[in-house]
């Protein structure tokens, strides 16, 4: 295996890398860090936690120490640009510490947060800025931020900002950059729109592929469970009965979701926090630290936080909801079996997702394994388990009656059949059929009345 004394890297730069306990490199680091030396543009594919950020930082670095302090006032020498605010932090951290032993300047721009120190840190100028989107183009916007000078540019997880819906923030932001300039796009998948954006931004590209696109984590045992919906969080609380999932992300496919399952799990007594991108940054970081240092058991997540997760020694992703795009699973599971780990994925699948797990199963190229040693499995709604005394939540109003289907497929409560439906002006009344005698006074032309008017009212008498 390659190490990384064997490139030709500043000693203070292999210093660092060693104090941070790397030695061999991953085949995207081995493959990428000679070729961003020699100047090329890149496109590497790889999936995630196989160690990108060093495969374009480490060659960065190196190439920024020829003009080592030559800064302008709110310039920037390399721009890093990230999908969101907790990857923008771990690239900025891994940079941190391979640059602990020179005086190269870095910074970061986000939303979340005040874009007062922001601003004051952009003022002398940094050799390499950390930035999503939005912030950036709103303070290069002010004036506050000059991409003039930028000599390289990386985009790192590149399909999730278009995911994001980041691709015109992006379009405006490389025209604000030199046409002279090193571009190295890194992504996890390769759709169409990547491949467009790649196209426009890059000149003879080299292109490196460690894993095929969409591929998911070999590491990772994957799992899917049939659970109806209504009974997830039964389910979620049964799985986490388990001692061995020791430090578990859960992912929800929206904020309000993520917050009910938190507050679940708590009332449980299971110790977890949620994040998503209604939480301020502080308190994103928060969470982030407590999950870390094993403060917390469960971080239940919605998908802006499936690529901005470094933290070793997650055991399990447990997908509450399966994600409606399907390169989003990819990115979701591998938060676990990471730097060489094994890890377990489970994912929750109503029969209304099912659609989405063959997405998912298209995308991965196999099928995931059915897993059904738990109480609430169920093959189809006919299935369901009715449990008595179930919450009205569980059981649309009606505690410990089965639900039935439409024929949208949809779920709806049932309803006596022969309850009557008012359908009159009067309350409580029903429609009159055909053999009802028509009342007194109805209008000769069959006209229908004005809801709540007599139809034989007197005539107002005319104005004026």
């Amino acid at each position: 295996m390659p190490k990384f004394a064997e490139l030709d890297l500043r000693d203070p730069i292999l210093r660092a890398v060693k104090e941070s306990g790397y030695e061999d490199m991953t085949p995207i680091q081995s493959q990428a860090i000679p070729k961003v030396l020699g100047g090329q543009d890149l496109i590497a594919v790889a999936q995630t936690g196989t160690g990108k950020t060093a495969a374009f930082s480490l060659p960065i670095i190196q190439m920024l120490l020829k003009g080592e302090g030559q800064r302008d006032h709110r310039t920037a020498r390399s721009l890093i640009l990230a999908p969101t605010r907790e990857l923008a932090v771990q690239i900025a951290e891994n940079i941190k510490a391979y640059t602990t032993h020179l005086h190269l300047r870095t910074t970061m721009v986000y939303g979340g947060a005040s874009s007062k120190p922001q601003i004051k840190a952009m003022l002398p100028g940094v050799d390499i800025l950390i930035a999503t989107p939005g912030r950036l183009l709103d303070l290069v916007n002010q004036k506050h931020i000059n991409l003039g000078q930028v000599e390289y540019l990386v985009l790192d997880e590149a399909d999730r900002m278009l995911d994001m819906g980041f691709i015109r923030d992006i379009e405006k932001i490389i025209r604000y950059l030199p046409q002279k300039r090193q571009n190295l796009l890194f992504s996890a998948t390769m759709p169409k729109a990547v491949e467009k954006l790649a196209n426009n931004i890059c000149d003879r590209p080299a292109r490196i592929e460690v894993a095929p696109a969409s591929t998911t984590a070999e590491k990772v045992e994957q799992h899917v469970l049939m659970v109806p919906k209504a009974r997830k969080r039964n389910l979620l609380a049964h799985m986490l009965k388990d001692e061995a999932l020791k430090r578990v992300i859960v992912f929800t496919r929206t904020k309000h979701g993520a917050n009910r399952v938190a507050t679940h799990l708590e009332k449980l007594g299971i110790t977890s926090s949620a994040i998503h991108g209604n939480k301020s940054q502080n308190a994103r970081q928060k969470s982030l630290n407590d999950f870390r240092s094993g403060g917390i058991r469960a971080l239940v997540a919605t998908d802006v936080a499936a690529r901005g997760i470094d933290v070793d020694g997650i055991t399990h992703v447990i997908n509450y909801d399966l994600p409606n795009e399907p390169e989003s699973y990819v990115h979701r599971i591998g938060r676990t079996a990471r730097a060489g780990a094994t890890g377990i994925s489970f994912s929750f699948c109503d029969h209304e997702e099912r659609e989405y797990l063959r997405d998912i199963e298209k995308i991965i190229r196999k099928k995931v394994p059915l897993y059904v040693e738990h109480p609430y499995h169920f093959e189809g709604v006919e299935d369901m388990p009715v449990v008595p005394g179930h919450t009205d939540e569980d059981n649309n109003g009606r505690p410990g009656a089965p639900r039935r289907r439409n024929n949208s497929g949809k779920h709806k409560p049932n309803r006596r059949i022969n309850q009557p439906k008012a359908h009159s002006d009067k309350p409580g009344g029903s429609r009159p059929n055909k053999m009802t005698p028509k009342p007194k006074g109805a209008r000769p032309d069959g006209a229908k009345a004005k809801a709540g008017r007599p139809a034989n009212r007197r005539a107002r008498p005319a104005r004026g």
